[in-house]
């Protein structure tokens, strides 16, 4: 555990802050910074958990004290020691540094911080994007939804889209990141099934709007860089938003 790198944050903070040896942690929690309490990043979990649920990390850094006699220092007068005119190094600094905001440390900034970032933003316009297609698809059918009338509901091919959409932005706001592979499947599914419909209808409008938002969905969903995730987005809310104008008005 020694050689191990920590990133840690407090329940009510959304930054992290680190990489932070072991030895790190434990004089932040002497200066009083960190305390059992305070959240980690569990690599093997991958989840936030507090310090306290380690119980071999919470002895490492906050040590039970022991009662020691401390004997006075004996003053030894020497010629060899020079005047200390380095200031001590502050908490804040330690922290700037181990996050790259300092001149020495900029280009040791650590990428997963920034990755994070991108893939909280990208599950965010996932989610806006699923939700417009899912209002886009129900709404020109919401009478037949309200009176439940099956049989001309089962005529209606782009109601089994919208409960699809619908039902996956719902996952995405509970946080499921997991059902990534299912919104890839059904950005292609939308492409192929949709992009049939228009093209032999010769529209070409709506063709090129359900390319662009089956694109920008699916490529949402990869990218972990902000460039790429822009383009993504963009592309995406595009088409989402360009279908819903040419269906519903």
């Amino acid at each position: 555990m020694a050689t191990q790198e920590f990133y840690i944050r407090t329940a009510s903070e959304t930054e992290a802050h680190g990489p932070f040896t072991q030895e790190q942690l434990t004089s932040l929690a002497e200066a009083g910074k960190v305390d059992p309490q305070t959240l980690y990043y569990e690599a093997t979990t991958e989840q936030w958990v507090t310090i306290s649920s380690n119980p071999d990390l919470k002895a490492a850094i906050f040590p039970e004290k022991k009662r020691l006699t401390i004997k006075p220092k004996d003053r030894i007068a020497t010629l060899n020691e020079g005047p200390d005119t380095n200031p001590p190094i502050t908490v804040n600094e330690m922290l700037a540094a181990a996050e790259g905001r300092t001149a020495d440390t900029r280009d040791k900034r650590d990428r997963s911080i920034s990755m994070e970032r991108a893939a909280k933003y990208g599950r965010y316009a996932c989610t806006l994007m699923l939700l417009a297609s899912a209002i886009t698809m129900l709404l020109p059918s919401i009478d037949l939804i309200a009176s439940m009338d099956t049989e001309k509901l089962v005529l209606e091919p782009f109601v089994y889209l919208g409960v699809l959409d619908l039902g996956l932005t719902l996952l995405l706001l509970l946080g499921m990141v997991s059902v990534y592979p299912f919104i890839r499947f059904r950005a292609m599914l939308a492409l192929g099934f949709l992009g049939l419909i228009f093209w032999s209808q010769g529209q070409l409008v709506p063709l090129v709007a359900v390319a662009a938002g089956s694109a920008g969905l699916y490529l949402t969903t990869v990218f972990l860089n902000y460039a790429g995730l822009a383009l993504s987005i963009g592309l995406g809310l595009t088409g989402m938003l360009g279908l819903a104008y040419y269906l519903l008005t």
